[in-house]
């Protein structure tokens, strides 16, 4: 009952999250679709470059040609020379991403008219220029402002008949307050003309591109549409509405896909440069490849950063706007578009309550950590989702809003479980703090299952220590108060060191205490951590020591015993009472050797195999190969010296001292003696005294098949 009444609850949480989201998605809310505009570019990044048809050219004013011909702008009979040349190649159509706004001041007829009564005579380099476009296919540009209402220019004649199908009286389409036009002889010699303003989103990235804009009650068509009027052979546009906005334009046959706004979003192939340049000096020069133009679309505009007609797109932040209209064209003549069709809001916002409502299911069936991977994985689905309906059917959904909700609604439902669980969960921590490590309760408390502590075999790392003389120690304080609060004393200084290091306290014996890694918890480099954990144990020793001998009067000591290897790990005990720990071979070769660290004069022994299983360097001390009681299996054992690298007297020490122990294991006794007796008089070391007086009693009864291993008989 109470498991029906939270998912009443949560389903409730998702319909309000679902039907704010729905709120924010209709009202176009910009940081939203900030957002979304950014996922989009996102897809463009990771689809890559695309090949083009190459029927549309740019004719790029490029610093080569700033360099030749000189500044920007040139004088209008070297545009003029361009636009000739270009139509004795045979292009198709012009389109002048340009405007002529001023006259040209550099024509002789202007240059002379102070000196000479009848400036008729000489060139006038405007009139030169229109009559070039009054016999060339050549389509000018023009720009408005949106800012100011200024007018430089006459208002273009658009000889299109441009009808309004099912049009509501609400203005879609961008409202200009100004205009930039050509001036009027050469706006007059026009065959046409169209604006080429490309109007970047509030990030300054060009990801649209209006079609049409609305200026003193006439609407007007873009450079990239006049030319694709011209191309499909028509004298009219049809702007088709729908109850959203515009839906498309129809040009003859073809129907262009735009936003409700009558923007073109730009379905662009690459970066810049993806479509054929020509330098505009060389086709001033006319030392170019007629046929790279013949019949074909050619774009003049420039590249020259000088000339700030550079903009951010989403593959590139230096993006010549002349190409943008290349892309425009491209995409309508390829008929790749970017399409948001009239349902694509009634699918957008089924989305978001679809995504919302499966999560509530993910979460109330499978728990927290199993739906929150599921829900990544549900959302990783809709992202590829979306971003295969881009890159294949042109669809643009909506991404962000299913995303964002998905999980903001994963965060609320894991808080609301949090709360409801609190109380729960400290029932657990109080029930079972007192009977299993920290560790262990943790553990219990983060699965949902039993199989956390079920009985398995692992490989783990187990560590043991004790304390040297501790019945001199008992005897020495005598009192079980004072006993109670050294221990206390040291068992906190150990086992801090031990919990800092991800080790898991198993239990305390007496004086001596038992921990392991890897266990319940893994944790990647266990041996290393253990051994860690004992060095700087034994770094805080001195102060221990010191401590103890001010306070208690005795010096403490210790001894720790490493050993990695397969154990069984879980809930160990009878049916009333239980406790989760590691048993096997491994822990009792862990406990024996601890126990040879006063049989060889160290303060840590561990095993050949937590040394093959260490991944940081240290420097080690070979000790023996030994047999402990209750066990058959020889085993090589090592002291850490220290962390890192040995520095050059130590490496010369432990060479000695590995050549003399290859002799003491080849029988060489005499030899092995010597060596161990030049060790010990340079370095009183215990070690080095043990193996002195060995060599010294193996010398005397000559052992047959000796091999270097030594059996001990007692623990």
């Amino acid at each position: 009952m109470k498991r029906i009444k939270l998912l009443g609850i949560e389903l409730f949480i998702a319909a309000l999250l679902a039907i704010v989201a729905t709120f924010l998605y209709l009202e176009q809310n910009s940081f939203f679709e900030n957002f979304n505009n950014k996922i989009r570019d996102v897809f463009f990044d990771i689809r890559g470059d695309l090949n083009v048809s190459h029927n549309i050219v740019i004719v790029d004013i490029d610093e080569k040609s700033l360099r030749e011909l000189g500044q920007w702008p040139w004088s209008r009979d070297i545009v003029a020379q361009i636009l000739q040349n270009l139509t004795k190649a045979e292009v198709g159509i012009i389109g002048l991403d340009i405007v002529f706004a001023e006259v040209d001041k550099s024509s002789p007829s202007r240059v002379c008219k102070a000196f000479v009564q009848k400036q008729e005579i000489l060139q006038d380099y405007d009139a030169l220029l229109a009559e070039t476009l009054l016999n060339t296919p050549t389509i000018s540009g023009y720009m408005f402002d949106f800012l100011d209402t200024t007018q430089r220019g006459s208002v273009p004649n658009i000889s299109t008949v441009i009808i309004q199908k099912n049009y509501h009286n609400k203005e879609y389409l961008p409202v200009a307050k100004g205009i930039i036009s050509n001036i009027k002889p050469l706006q007059q010699a026009s065959f046409s003309s169209g604006f080429f303003n490309t109007l970047p989103d509030k990030d300054a990235i060009v990801r649209s591109v209006p079609l049409l804009i609305k200026y003193k009650e006439s609407i007007f068509p873009s450079l990239s549409l006049e030319i694709l009027r011209l191309v499909y052979q028509t004298n009219k546009i049809i702007i088709n509405y729908s109850q959203a906005g515009i839906s498309s334009l129809q040009i003859g046959s073809e129907r262009v896909q735009t936003d409700r706004f009558g923007r073109l979003m730009t379905n662009y192939y690459g970066g810049t440069k993806t479509f054929p340049y020509i330098s505009a000096v060389d086709i001033y020069n006319n030392d170019f490849n007629k046929t790279a133009v013949e019949g074909k679309i050619v774009l003049i505009g420039t590249s020259a950063g000088g000339l700030v007609d550079l903009r951010a797109t989403p593959l590139d932040n230096t993006f010549a706007g002349v190409e943008i209209h290349a892309t425009v064209l491209e995409n309508v003549l390829e008929k790749e578009y970017l399409v948001k069709p009239d349902y694509i809001d009634s699918v957008n916002i089924l989305a978001i309550f679809v995504l919302l409502v499966l999560i509530v299911f993910m979460f109330a069936y499978f728990g927290a950590l199993v739906s929150a991977f599921f829900s990544s994985l549900l959302l990783l689905v809709y992202f590829y989702g979306g971003y295969y309906l881009f890159v294949i059917e042109g669809l643009v959904v909506n991404i962000v809003y299913p995303l964002f909700f998905g999980v903001l609604l994963y965060m609320i439902l894991s808080s609301l479980h949090y709360f409801l669980e609190t109380k729960q969960k400290e029932r657990i921590r109080k029930s079972f703090s007192k009977k299993v490590s920290l560790q262990v309760m943790e553990d219990l408390l983060q699965e949902d299952s039993k199989e956390s502590l079920a009985v398995k075999e692992k490989e783990v790392t187990v560590y043991f220590s004790d304390i040297r003389s501790f019945t001199h120690i008992s005897e020495t304080l005598q009192k079980p108060t004072k006993i109670t609060e050294f221990l206390n004393y040291y068992m906190t200084k150990m086992v801090s060191v031990i919990e800092k290091n991800r080790g898991t306290i198993d239990k305390f014996i007496g004086d001596a205490i038992m921990a392991y890694w890897n266990a319940p918890l893994d944790v990647s480099n266990h041996a290393d951590k253990a051994v860690q954990t004992a060095l700087e144990q034994l770094e805080q020793r001195s102060t221990i020591a010191a401590y103890t001998d001010k306070k208690y009067g005795f010096r403490l000591d210790f001894g720790v015993g490493i050993n990695t290897g397969e154990v069984v790990v879980g809930e160990i005990g009878s049916l009333g009472r239980s406790d989760y720990t590691v048993i096997g071979d491994a822990v009792n070769l862990a406990s024996r050797l601890e126990g040879l660290c006063k049989v060889y004069g160290v303060r840590l022994v561990l095993s050949q195999y937590t040394k093959d299983a260490l991944r940081e360097p240290y420097v080690f001390q070979f000790l023996d190969i030994v047999k402990v009681k209750g066990k058959d299996e020889p085993v090589a054992i090592y002291t850490v010296v220290s962390k890192g690298c040995a520095d050059k007297e130590k490496e010369q020490e432990l060479q000695v001292y590995e050549s003399a122990w290859k002799l003491y294991k080849e029988g060489d006794f005499r030899a092995a003696k010597d060596t161990f007796a030049e060790l010990s008089k340079k370095y009183d070391k215990f070690l080095y005294r043990l193996y002195l007086q060995r060599c010294e009693y193996l010398q005397k009864s000559m052992p047959e098949n000796f091999k270097g291993i030594f059996e001990f008989t007692t623990k």
